[in-house]
């Protein structure tokens, strides 16, 4: 856990993209010739024509500035600068194909691990037995991650509704309102430790999680009206809502639109900027990559969750609502997830009604895969990025919100 917790917090250099730069295609094609010494072999062998082959030659002696082949109608050679660099690109492409191995290798075996954490959901059905079944399913896939022991987890009574505040080491503000997923009717703050402390680590904040109402016990609008009275328990204790950021997974991104989206109707202060991580945010029964058994647990709970409540009603579906006036976004989503769709189509209206809306991609097929940021780099990264933006919203803003008093 320990390199997994590095690698979360550390800092990631970009390299500048340098359209001449030196690429692996110019050195593959530089060692083929030196090894076979004749161009139309070469060419054969990487399945390229030989004045393709003979332009990466060329283009790779202008970039290192000097001649490494010399060409005759009969014969060509290494020159001394190509015999230095031969053995040195022959270490280097190894090199890399052992490290592409290894990945895909280890890459495999994560896929494999994680698809084992998710075997439990596997066989559950729309039955209403299987709902307990759910639940316990859910926070048994959390509990594999503890937290991390650098932030302090204690709970809060947040204008009235439980709440776990989870602050990293030492002591920051609160400024981040975090609601879980789950489908509206699963998970907890409790489950949702390891998460959570690793985004308030990234984010360099402190994070309210409430233990808001679930459904069938409490249907729409009890999450949503739990959510808001959190929000303004905040403002209450002194928090600029200029510093404020609303987050939210699967089924939390698409309740921390819609605690937006209320703000917005009744005209209170807007948080700075929301993270939407895979979020869910269509109620109407779409998702057409999800298989049938899935798509009809999905329907079942968001049935459970409306409880009768119109399922266009543009605050639980926000693909259908006027979306303009509302702050930055950061939405993240996996390549292979099927809540994609959903992701994009958000993405785009938020664009067309004039938000700053950001959709950043990556390259997993799971579904809240920030979940498993301990084992997957592409989780630890994200989270990385959203703690960034965060940041960058508190940039600009004084610092004077509350501390994390517990009562």
């Amino acid at each position: 856990m320990d390199d997994d917790r590095e690698r979360l917090t550390g800092k990631l250099v970009g390299l500048p993209q340098a359209p001449d730069a030196i690429k692996v295609r110019h050195l593959r094609a530089f060692v083929a010739v030196a090894e076979e010494l004749n161009f139309s072999k070469a060419a054969s062998r990487l399945y390229l024509s030989q004045p393709a082959l003979s332009r990466q030659i060329r283009a790779l002696e202008r970039l290192v500035g000097c001649d490494l082949l010399r060409r005759s109608t009969h014969r060509v050679e290494l020159t001394l600068a190509g015999e230095v660099l031969l053995d040195r690109a022959r270490q280097f492409l190894r090199d890399l194909d052992d490290a592409v191995a290894a990945t895909r290798s280890v890459g495999g075996e994560l896929a494999g691990r994680i698809a084992q954490l998710w075997e439990p959901f596997a066989d559950l059905t729309a039955a209403e037995e299987s709902l307990q079944e759910w639940r316990t399913a859910y926070e048994a896939l959390h509990a594999q991650f503890p937290p991390l022991p650098e932030v302090e987890v204690r709970p809060v009574n947040a204008g009235g509704v439980p709440s776990l505040l989870l602050t990293p080491q030492p002591e920051r503000p609160i400024t981040m309102l975090y609601l879980h997923g789950g489908g509206y009717v699963a998970g907890s703050a409790f489950g949702y430790r390891s998460l959570v402390g690793a985004l308030a680590a990234a984010a360099e904040t402190g994070v309210l999680v409430p233990e808001y109402r679930l459904a069938p016990e409490h249907p729409f609008p009890a999450a949503l009206e739990d959510a808001l009275a959190v929000y303004l328990w905040m403002l209450a204790r002194g928090t600029d809502p200029r510093r404020v950021t609303i987050a939210g997974d699967s089924s939390g991104g698409g309740l921390s639109l819609s605690l937006l989206l209320s703000l917005k109707q009744q005209a209170l202060p807007l948080p700075a900027g929301a993270v939407l991580l895979c979020p869910g945010v269509d109620l109407t029964g779409g998702l057409p990559r999800l298989p049938p058994h899935e798509l009809e647990l999905v329907r079942h709970y968001a049935a459970i969750y409306l409880a009768g409540h119109p399922a266009d009603d543009p605050v639980v579906s926000p693909l259908t609502a006027d979306l303009r006036g509302l702050p930055p976004l950061l939405i993240q989503a996996a390549t292979g997830d099927a809540f994609l769709e959903e992701a994009s189509q958000l993405t785009a209206r938020a664009r067309e009604h004039g938000v700053d809306a950001r959709l950043d991609l990556y390259p997993v097929d799971t579904h809240v895969f920030h979940t498993f940021w301990s084992l997957l780099p592409e989780a630890a990264d994200a989270l990385q990025q959203a703690g960034r933006f965060v940041r960058g919203l508190h940039a600009t803003q004084p610092d004077t919100q509350i501390r994390s008093e517990s009562s």
